[in-house]
C-alpha cells in the first residue's frame, strides 16, 4: 500500500535469511504451565532447565512468558524443536509468526472540541482530571521523546500503581520520559535471532528510541498532548493533540525494519500487562488464522482478563474481500475512513483540462510552463509503475512523468522520477485503489488522481503526440463532502476465522491524519530525503486503530468499571453510518455505498459512546464457551486462556450465540437462526427500549419481548430474535444487511446485522 507503512526485510536480512536456510530459527514453546516440578523455584528456572535438555548452546532462551502466555521462546533447530515436542511439560512447539505494521483535525471531526454534554452529569474538566489515570501502551517502532506531543506541562505525579519504567540506551536517555510519557521499553530478541544478530550491520537502534516515525505516530495520536500550531511544513496548520491527551503513554518498541516478530511482541505484551496499562494499543497485525495459532489473540485475551482493551488494526489489504487481520472477539478490530480535510493539488493539461487530485509536496513548485508529460517510455515493462531503474533518464528529463500506483511505494515513485531527471509526477490509481486519494509529501510536485481520471490522462498522453501538464497545489481545505468515506486500501469481512462474529468492529479516521513524527528520519521515509519535521501526515489502518485507542481511554476515564467488553460495545452500537451529507457511508474504492464488511457498526462518536444506554457484556467464561464451540481442543483452548482446568462442558451450540453487539447469520442447511442477547443498563433507571428492526425483503426477522424496561442501573435483559430465510430465494454467494436497534428518547443502541447464505435453501 504506497506509503502507509509495510514492513519488508532489508537487503542485508533477506541474504542471511537465503543463505542460512538450515539454521536456527525462533520457536515459541508452550509448556504445561501447572506442572512445574516443585524442585524449580520459578516457571522461568523451569523453562531454563527445560531448553537445556535439549541444547546446551548459549544465548538461546530468548524470552519466558508467564502472564500473556505460559513457555518461551527460544532460537532451536528443527531436531530441539522434534526433541522438545517429546517432553514431557511440552505442549506443543510453534513458529514464531512475523507481523507487518498497518500504516489535527481529527479531535474536531470527531466533535472532542465541543465543551457540552460529553459525559453526562459532569464537565469535560472532570473527565481530564479522570484521565491523567488513564495509561495507554502502544506496541509500535518507539517514541521520539523530544516531541512536544509528550509535553507533560501541568500533569500531577505517576500515579503509583504504574510499575513499567523507561529503559536506557547509547540514544535514549531515560530522563526524557517524564509525566506525560510514563514508559519505553525495546524487545528485540526475536529480531536479532531472525537476522543473525547483525542489527548493527543495518544501522538499526536497539533503544526505545523511534527512528522509523510510525510509533511516535500512533502514540501521538493515542494520548499526545496539546501543540499549536503544528503542520507537515505548512500543511494542516493548527492544533495536533491525542484523542485523549490527558491519559499517560508507555510505548513498547517490538517493530523493527524487518517486521514486527512475534516473540519480541509477547514479550512486550507481557511487560505492558506487568506495568499497568489500560489500554492495548497495536497497529500491527499479520494474516488470519486459528486464535491458538495468533500470537497477537493469545496475548490480548490475557490483557482483557486484566481489564485492559487491546486496539487493533484491522489491516491494510482492502477493498478485497476477507483481508482482515485481529478477528478474535475480545480484539477491537479498526477500519479507516476520511475526514473532511483535503489537499488539493491540481494538473492542467495541454488541451486545458483541469484534474483535481491531492499532494503533501511543499518545495518551490515547477512554475507556470506546461512541460511535456510521458507514460510508460522506458528501459523495462515495468515504467508504467516507475519501478527503481526503470525509467529512461534521456526520455524523462524535463518532463513530468505519469506512473500507475501499486508494488512500489508512492513516495519511491517520486524518487525514482526524480533520480531519471524529471521535474513532476502524476500519479494515478488503478481499479484496485479506484477513487481513494492518499497525500504523499513527495521530494518533487507531484498530484495523485482517482482511476477515472487517471483513464482520462493516460488516453490524452497515448493520443497526444506533443502533450504536455504543468501541477500546482491548493493547501489545506476543510468542510470536505461527503466525509468520512471508507478508505478503499481498509481490510474487508467478512471474517474467515469466525464466519458468525462480524469484524471489523468500527472504522475511525485514518487517511491523511497529522500527528508527532521521528526527527531521524525524513516525512516521506526514504534514505535519500533529508528534511526534518516534528509532525507528519500518514495513512492507514495504523492510524485509525490509535485514534479508539485514546477514545477506549476517555470512556475507561468516564467509566472505570467498566469491562473491555463494555467500552467495546458502547463504541460499536453508538456508531454512525451516514456521513456530513446525510446519506449512507460511501466506499472510496467504488465510489457507491459501502456496507458493514468494510465498516462494521460504523464511524465511532465519542459523544454517544460515552453515554450508551445499554451495552453487551461479556465475560472471560463467555468466551471459554466460544472458543469451545469452534472445536478446538483442550490444550488449543489452554494456550488462550492459560487455565490448567479449561473444560467444554459448557459451550454454545454455534460461535454466533456469543453476547456480541453486532450479527454475523450464516444460512446453512437451516432457513432459521436463533440468538438471545443479553443488555446491561448503563443509563438511568426506569429506562425503557424498543426494537426497530431493519432487515431486507429476502429475511424475516422477529425480535421477543419487543420491548425491555430496566427498573435500576446495572440490571441485565435479554431478548431472542429469530431470523428466517424466506422460501424461494436463491442468495447463495452472497451477501445482505439489516439492523437491530434499541431505541428511547435518549438512546439509539444499534447492532448491524450481516446475512450470508452457505447453501441453495428450497
Amino acid at each position: 500500500m504506497g506509503s502507509v507503512i509495510t514492513y519488508l526485510c532489508s537487503f542485508t536480512v533477506l541474504l542471511y535469511l537465503l543463505n542460512n536456510v538450515g539454521a536456527k530459527q525462533t520457536y515459541i514453546v508452550h509448556m504445561k504451565h501447572d506442572r512445574k516440578p516443585e524442585l524449580f523455584q520459578t516457571h522461568h528456572d523451569w523453562y531454563s532447565s527445560s531448553l537445556q535438555s535439549v541444547s546446551d548452546a548459549p544465548d538461546t532462551l530468548l524470552y519466558t512468558y508467564t502472564t500473556a502466555y505460559h513457555g518461551y521462546a527460544a532460537s532451536l533447530s528443527l531436531e530441539e524443536v522434534e526433541l522438545l515436542r517429546q517432553s514431557e511439560g511440552v505442549i506443543d512447539v510453534y513458529d514464531e509468526n512475523v507481523y507487518n505494521l498497518h500504516t489535527t483535525r481529527t479531535p474536531e471531526f470527531l466533535g472532542l472540541d465541543r465543551e457540552v454534554g460529553l459525559w453526562a452529569g459532569r464537565s469535560p474538566q472532570q473527565l481530564n482530571q479522570a484521565s491523567q489515570d488513564v495509561i495507554v501502551g502502544v506496541l509500535d517502532t518507539g517514541v521520539w521523546p523530544e516531541s512536544m506531543s509528550f509535553s507533560d506541562s501541568d500533569m500531577p505525579n505517576i500515579p503509583a500503581r504504574w510499575k513499567g519504567e523507561c529503559e536506557s540506551g547509547p540514544d535514549f536517555d531515560p530522563k526524557l520520559c517524564n509525566k506525560k510519557l510514563i514508559g519505553a521499553r525495546a524487545f528485540s530478541k526475536g529480531y536479532q535471532t531472525a537476522t543473525g544478530n547483525s542489527v548493527k550491520k543495518i544501522n538499526e537502534s536497539l533503544s526505545p528510541r523511534d527512528v522509523d516515525g510510525h510509533g511516535t505516530h500512533t502514540a501521538s495520536t493515542a494520548a499526545g498532548s496539546h501543540v499549536g500550531n503544528a503542520s507537515l511544513l505548512g500543511y494542516a496548520r493548527g492544533v495536533a493533540r491525542g484523542m485523549a491527551m490527558h491519559a499517560r503513554v508507555a510505548t513498547y518498541k517490538v517493530c523493527w525494519k524487518a517486521g514486527c516478530f512475534g516473540s519480541d511482541i509477547l514479550a512486550g505484551m507481557e511487560r505492558a500487562i506487568h506495568d499497568g496499562v489500560d489500554v492495548l494499543s497495536m497497529s500491527l497485525g499479520g494474516g488470519s488464522g486459528p486464535y491458538h495459532r495468533d500470537t497477537i489473540a493469545i496475548g490480548a485475551f490475557t490483557a482483557m482478563e486484566m481489564g485492559i482493551l487491546v486496539s487493533c488494526s484491522a489491516g491494510n489489504s482492502g477493498p478485497v474481500q476477507s483481508s482482515l487481520a485481529n478477528v478474535a472477539p475480545w480484539i477491537m478490530t479498526v477500519g479507516a475512513g476520511t475526514l473532511d480535510r483535503d489537499f488539493p493539488a491540481f494538473a492542467v493539461l495541454g488541451d486545458g483540462r483541469k484534474f483535481t487530485g491531492v499532494s503533501l509536496y511543499s518545495g518551490d513548485g515547477m512554475g507556470e510552463k506546461p512541460v511535456g508529460i510521458v507514460y510508460n517510455k522506458g528501459g523495462s515493462s515495468s515504467s508504467n509503475l516507475c519501478l527503481p531503474g526503470s525509467l529512461d533518464p534521456e526520455t524523462v528529463r524535463g518532463k513530468v512523468v505519469f506512473c500507475d500506483r501499486g508494488v512500489n511505494a508512492r513516495v519511491e515513485k517520486g524518487k525514482v522520477v526524480k533520480e531519471a531527471g524529471g521535474v513532476g509526477l502524476i500519479l494515478a490509481n488503478t481499479a484496485e485503489n479506484g477513487e481513494e486519494l492518499v497525500a504523499d509529501s513527495h521530494l518533487i510536485p507531484a498530484v495523485a488522481v482517482g482511476r477515472k481520471m487517471g483513464d482520462v490522462i493516460r488516453e490524452y498522453v497515448r493520443k497526444e503526440e506533443k502533450a504536455t501538464a504543468v501541477l500546482s497545489f491548493g493547501g489545506t481545505v476543510l468542510g470536505v463532502r461527503p466525509s468520512p468515506v471508507v478508505a478503499a486500501f481498509s481490510s474487508r469481512g467478512p471474517n474467515v476465522v469466525t464466519r458468525q462474529i462480524l469484524k471489523p468492529d468500527v472504522i475511525g479516521p485514518g487517511v491523511n491524519i497529522l500527528a508527532g513524527w521521528s526527527e531521524a528520519v525524513g516525512p516521506t521515509g526514504l534514505e535519500s530525503d533529508s528534511r526534518k519535521t516534528q509532525y507528519n501526515i500518514m495513512s492507514g489502518t495504523s492510524m485509525s486503530c490509535p485514534h479508539i485507542s485514546g477514545l477506549a481511554a476517555l470512556l475507561k476515564a468516564a467509566h472505570p468499571e467498566w469491562s473491555p467488553s463494555a467500552i467495546k460495545s458502547a463504541l460499536m452500537t453508538t456508531a454512525y453510518t451516514q456521513d456530513n451529507s446525510k446519506s449512507p457511508l460511501r466506499d472510496a474504492a467504488t465510489g457507491g455505498f459501502s456496507d458493514p464488511w468494510a465498516y462494521g457498526s460504523g464511524h465511532v462518536d465519542p459523544h454517544k459512546a460515552i453515554s450508551p444506554g445499554l451495552v453487551y457484556d461479556l465475560t472471560s467464561q463467555d468466551y471459554v464457551k466460544f472458543l469451545c464451540s469452534l472445536d478446538y481442543s483442550i490444550p488449543h483452548i489452554q494456550t488462550i486462556v492459560k487455565h490448567p482446568n479449561v473444560t467444554c462442558t459448557k459451550k454454545f451450540a454455534d460461535p454466533g450465540q456469543l453476547n456480541y453487539p453486532s450479527f454475523s447469520i450464516i444460512f446453512g442447511e437451516s432457513r432459521v437462526a436463533r440468538y438471545t442477547r443479553e443488555l446491561t443498563n448503563v443509563g438511568a433507571a426506569g429506562s425503557e427500549y424498543e426494537v426497530v428492526i431493519n432487515a431486507p425483503s429476502t429475511v424475516g426477522v422477529t425480535v421477543n419481548p419487543t420491548k425491555l424496561t430496566f427498573k435500576n442501573l446495572g440490571d441485565k435483559l435479554r431478548y431472542t430474535v429469530t431470523f428466517v430465510s424466506k422460501k424461494g430465494m436463491n442468495r447463495m454467494g452472497k451477501s445482505l444487511f439489516g439492523s437491530i436497534s434499541w431505541n428511547n428518547a435518549e438512546h439509539q443502541v444499534s447492532s448491524p446485522v450481516a446475512f450470508q447464505w452457505s447453501h441453495v435453501l428450497r
